[in-house]
């Protein structure tokens, strides 16, 4: 993809971018064949009420597919950079049939690597501010059952992603198998989401939140609609991965969202603090000079075509760099400790004590760091080709990183030991001992390992990866598994888990070893692969090396 400025505006300046449930079913997420019509699609079915007026879906196999319903009105013009505001009233019945607009951001770079591109099949959307859209899948409307609610907030960071990127997002099957109504989430993101302009005016003193914002108020429209969708609002499990995962970890540090959601699943995710004030202003410093606005014309931010932000942002995290202070939580944009929307860091020096009631799954993936996809020849490295690949990120401490890991993988190969060096397996484990320590509610610790066969298994338990067997969609995302027999099981039990822990609080079910909760001193890690274990704390000394480097930074 060119990434040129004439053909970045051609692209994004129009608005177009490119209780237990009984035994796991092999066969759940396999497609209806002996239906005559798999999909109903008329003017008198599939209509719910909702608070600001009536919306019309589709039935597709049996499942309510409702699509783009906005949850807030839009962000553009005297809306931006502000909390978002409900959506306007409508008469009649809206359509909602298709996918909403996506928040504006940066183009993705993936599609120019193969591999990567045919892993993930991403799907782009169209780009606008009046992208605070939900989408709703449920097994029936109106027929008071109470069914549990799985919030999904997608990946990405804070700067890209939607709702629909990926296809392993869709939750028809994952609402079939569970009898549960799953809700997918777009917000703003990037500098529209997260841009700190409180020292530029009172009016913007939420700002820097606002993304945030918009989940929470995503979360007040599942309270006051759910129940018209047969979902019931007194048990709403949010559950995210990747960025996806950091937001549902900065939900619990918000006060203003204490009592939306009970249950709480974080993938893949490291995140423990987020930006501190002075980091984010000097951020929107930079994004504030690229557009060559200063306090006293910052009303003209709101007059600029959403394009040329987009670049601005672009350009101010150049600026910033990937270095970033150790009270800080990631590089670039990113919600901001301001004392208000969000008083403290989510899991750092603790949980804060309004979540702690809240049961937890934490996990992460064997291989997140895969180093092999897009490039075959990483799979003849040595272990001097590793020592030189270690030194050249990390100079003098490689040598011990080297060392431990080593120690504690004697065996794997060389590619894989660089996998495994990234943030998110040892502050997955630092989050789960964080929550345990609150000794209020439960939390369940995992590390899915099952490799894939594609691309002649080089991507390994890669990022992302276990997303299709939680939704129960591994034949729909069969590039990223294969499509095969192995995986459909392994999401069986997956997806049984997810949906266990949705209704009860508890993820154990029969088809898996028993999973108890993850305490300090048993470190009980449910490891996920064609057989499935649990383990004390699998990387032991190599986990405890790589927190001090990647956030302590004391190695």
């Amino acid at each position: 993809m060119k990434n040129n400025r004439r053909n970045f505006l051609q692209t994004i300046g129009l608005g177009a971018t490119a209780l237990t449930l009984g035994s796991p079913d092999a066969n759940a997420q396999i497609s209806i064949k002996d239906k005559k019509d798999r999909v109903t699609a008329s003017a008198n079915q599939a209509v719910a009420d909702t608070t600001q007026g009536k919306v019309r879906g589709y039935i597709h196999d049996g499942i309510y597919n409702f699509k783009g319903i906005p949850y807030g009105e839009s962000t553009a013009g005297a809306y931006r950079f502000m909390p978002p505001v409900k959506p306007i009233s409508w008469t009649g019945v809206r359509d909602t049939l298709t996918y909403g607009p996506i928040c504006p951001q940066k183009p993705n770079s993936g599609w120019g690597m193969q591999e990567y591109a045919f892993l993930y099949q991403w799907v782009d959307g169209f780009q606008s501010e009046d992208c605070l859209r939900l989408n709703v899948w449920t097994p029936t409307l109106k027929d008071n059952k109470k069914r549990p609610v799985l919030f999904w907030i997608h990946g990405g960071a804070f700067f890209s992603g939607s709702s629909q990127e990926h296809p392993s997002y869709d939750g028809e099957n994952l609402s079939r198998k569970g009898d549960v109504v799953v809700v997918s989430v777009n917000h703003r993101l990037n500098a529209l989401g997260f841009l700190d302009l409180s020292d530029y005016g009172s009016q913007y003193e939420r700002s820097g939140n606002v993304g945030m914002l918009d989940l929470v108020a995503a979360l007040e429209w599942v309270r006051d609609n759910i129940a018209n969708f047969g979902g019931d609002a007194g048990n709403v499990t949010i559950f995210g991965q990747s960025g996806g995962g950091a937001k549902v970890t900065t939900l619990m540090a918000m006060p203003t969202a204490k009592g939306l959601f009970h249950k709480a699943i974080s993938q893949s995710s490291s995140t423990v603090q987020v930006a501190t004030h002075a980091y984010a202003a000097e951020l929107a410093g930079h994004f504030l000079s690229e557009l060559k606005i200063d306090k006293a014309n910052i009303a003209q931010i709101s007059k600029l075509p959403f394009s040329e932000l987009i670049l601005a942002s672009i350009a101010a995290e150049k600026k910033m760099g990937s270095d970033f202070p150790l009270n800080v939580g990631r590089a670039g944009w990113q919600p901001v400790v301001d004392g208000k929307v969000i008083p403290t860091h989510p899991f750092d020096p603790s949980v804060p004590a309004y979540s702690a009631h809240i049961p937890m799954i934490i996990g992460t993936n064997r291989n997140e760091a895969s180093a092999s996809i897009g490039n075959a020849a990483m799979e003849s490295l040595d272990d001097e080709g590793l020592k030189k690949k270690l030194f050249e990120r990390f100079g003098a401490k490689s040598q011990k990183i080297h060392q431990v890991l080593r120690k504690v993988h004697p065996e794997v190969k060389a590619v894989e030991i660089l996998s495994y060096v990234s943030p998110y397996n040892p502050m997955a484990y630092l989050q789960a001992e964080r929550k345990a320590a609150q000794n209020a509610a439960p939390v369940y610790l995992y590390l899915f390992a099952w490799q894939t066969p594609v691309l002649d298994s080089r991507p390994r338990s890669f990022h992302c990866s276990e997303i299709p067997f939680v939704f129960a969609n591994t034949d729909r995302c069969e590039t990223m598994t294969g499509g095969g027999q192995q995986a459909r099981d392994l999401a069986a039990k997956i997806s049984m888990a997810w949906l266990n822990f949705a209704r009860t609080g508890n993820p154990d079910h029969k088809g898996l070893p028993q999973w108890k909760p993850f305490t300090k001193q048993n470190g009980a890690t449910m490891v996920f692969n064609n057989n499935s274990e649990i383990r004390n704390d699998p990387d032991g000394e190599a986990r405890q090396l790589l927190e001090h480097l990647f956030y302590q930074r004391d190695l």
